[in-house]
């Protein structure tokens, strides 16, 4: 089949929708910090349309977009609950069509610094949810606990959860993330790094060269919790958990606050036939690290000095700008109908067909 004939197929399939905004690419950003990295850029102008969205933070009301309409970005405001309304009011706006839309989630996070380090650039597979769990005081738990964490439904730490909600773990599309990797990787030589930010991993050193190496765009995993946590308790049970709801495929790399609040809304917004859920990639930049070094305590390093945000600010639109310019020219040739994923693609109910490969299969919600 010629390149014409499957654009015009393509063309057929999506249709056309005159009166709303059609983005290619919608970029999610948290907070202001993680937006303004995308203003006065010499690549595109996402400031030149302002249109306003009933539904949205009060905070952050509109979305910005090119002049075209090519590119788009909503800021949702941070944790769960502002990200999953936000995407909500987003995906069901009578204002635009989102069905062949990109939407690259763009923000900062902890990182685990066995796994990546400060500016790097995480593109993730499985967005894991933390915080479905029991927790009890760490003060008060049994004495043969290595935690006070452990999944619901359960009665020790390292069981599977026998009550599941079907946020605990999405997975998005491989080969989306393989094309969004190749086009990021180039930008590993222009990632931002510091003095203070070298200094900063250097005392990470007894965990290995991945931490104290420059900054680069790295494959891992990321895991969503409204909670800002740190340390080496907290740390190795929190892999434990991406491990155990994933059946040991995430790789706990780094933790933020949103993910998988933004992932459901948009599995959601699929099954009302109005977006792709396949058409999602989910980069996280590393800000600081999730546990302290040897010879500081918790406590220091989630209160002390991030010498990690400004790069990890930046690396977003270093890296970033080349998956989105990538998305762009590409758009006809490559984009356009969709990358076709060879993973299972969705939640941990298979409620977008196909069998997870984590979880307890296509189970469905467990009836009350």
């Amino acid at each position: 089949m010629n390149w014409a004939l499957t654009s015009l197929l393509c063309s057929l399939v999506l249709g056309v929708s005159s009166n709303k905004l059609a983005p290619k690419v919608m970029l999610i950003n948290m907070f202001i910090d993680e937006a303004e990295v995308w203003y006065d850029i010499p690549e595109f102008n996402v400031l030149a349309q302002n249109i306003t969205i009933p539904g949205l933070s009060p905070l952050f009301p509109q979305i910005h977009c090119t002049k075209e309409g090519d590119i788009c970005q909503i800021i949702t405001g941070e944790g769960e609950i502002n990200a999953a309304s936000s995407i909500s009011a987003l995906v069901y706006s009578s204002r635009l069509d989102l069905t062949s839309t990109y939407f690259m989630i763009a923000g900062i996070a902890g990182v685990n610094p066995k796994v990546a380090t400060i500016g790097s650039v995480a593109l993730a597979r499985y967005a894991v949810q933390l915080d479905l769990e029991f927790e009890i005081d760490a003060r008060e738990m049994p004495s043969d606990f290595p935690t006070g964490y452990f999944a619901q439904g359960t009665t020790a730490p390292g069981q599977y959860p026998s009550t599941i909600y079907g946020t605990e773990v999405f997975e998005v599309n491989e080969n989306l993330r393989q094309a969004a990797f190749d086009l990021a990787k180039v930008a590993d030589p222009q990632l931002n790094d510091t003095a203070d930010s070298q200094a900063n991993r250097e005392q990470y050193a007894s965990f290995g060269t991945a931490v104290t190496s420059p900054p680069t765009v790295v494959l891992c995993d990321s895991a969503t919790a409204n909670t800002f946590w740190t340390g080496d308790l907290l740390g190795e049970a929190f892999e434990n958990v991406t491990h155990l709801f994933s059946n040991g495929s995430a790789t706990y790399c780094v933790t933020q606050q949103e993910d998988n609040a933004t992932l459901n809304a948009l599995l959601r917004g699929t099954l009302a036939k109005l977006v792709d859920f396949s058409r999602i990639i989910i980069m996280r930049s590393a800000s600081d690290f999730d546990r302290p070094p040897q010879n500081e305590t918790a406590l220091a390093n989630l209160l002390g000095d991030t010498p990690g945000f400004e790069p990890s600010i930046l690396n977003l639109h270093i890296a970033g700008v080349k998956i989105v310019e990538g998305i762009i020219a590409g758009w006809d040739s490559v984009f356009k109908c969709g990358i076709k994923p060879a993973n299972y693609v969705g939640d941990i109910f298979g409620s977008l067909g196909g069998e997870p490969d984590f979880g307890l299969g296509r189970m469905g919600p467990i009836p009350l």
